[in-house]
């Protein structure tokens, strides 16, 4: 894939349990198309990820590691502090996110329309079909996430997000968990950041197949929506 002229990206993958997918997913980042850092932050892996990333060798890949398991807020958070270019993608380290997806969500932080753009799963991209109640459950989230946050968001809950990094550092971010996408959304929505949304494609996996995001962490989410636009 040809590299985009001038256009220098950090991609920060937040990883736990993921020995074999990570690979695949550090070479799909790479060849991208885009002159990028690869941020890897392993969550203390006990599947032999961290093992894996100790021996992989590349210029432009940096792993970082937790000690002991704290979650994907926090490992995120290690890797927006680690990032060195003007914008900064949130990818998984699974094979659900693709990318190939990078330039549109870059378009409008390019173009200087946004400082954080959000890939949708249900804006019409081409997505596996599976799931019904997990899709019911993101929009009833991402509904009462609207209502607090005066946001029109469709899948507030994604997990390809982009950034202007010189946003992304003033944001004082705590949550720990999977409990990171309410909290940037409502602290994004209070700092009046222009936030835009794009369909991406999507393909995700079943409980079976290594999804690890489940009924306890939905409940969790309504809680820091509550707990971030009234207590924090």
């Amino acid at each position: 894939m040809a590299m985009t002229d001038n256009v220098n990206i950090s991609v920060v993958i937040p990883v736990f349990n993921e020995v074999a997918t990570i690979g695949q997913v550090v070479g799909r980042v790479l060849d991208c198309g885009y002159e990028t850092e690869v941020i890897v932050v392993d969550d203390a892996s006990t599947d032999g990820t961290r093992e894996y990333l100790q021996r992989f060798e590349h210029p432009k890949v940096h792993c970082f590691y937790h000690a002991v398991n704290r979650g994907k807020g926090a490992a995120l958070r290690m890797g927006f502090a680690a990032a060195k270019n003007p914008y900064v993608i949130v990818q998984d380290a699974d094979l659900e996110y693709d990318p190939k997806d990078y330039r549109l969500v870059l378009e409008p932080l390019l173009d200087g329309r946004a400082d954080m753009v959000y890939g949708s799963r249900f804006l019409g991209g081409p997505h596996r079909v599976m799931f019904f109640w997990h899709s019911v459950g993101n929009r009833l989230i991402t509904l009462l996430s609207n209502m607090f946050s005066d946001l029109n968001l469709s899948d507030m809950e994604t997990g390809m997000k982009a950034f202007r990094r010189e946003k992304l550092v003033a944001l004082k971010l705590s949550a720990d968990r999977f409990t990171f996408e309410p909290e940037i959304t409502c602290k994004a929505a209070r700092a009046r950041w222009r936030i835009y949304e794009v369909p991406i494609s999507y393909s995700g996996r079943t409980y079976e197949e290594g999804k690890k995001i489940g009924w306890r962490d939905a409940i969790a989410a309504f809680a820091a929506i509550v707990y971030y636009r009234f207590l924090d």
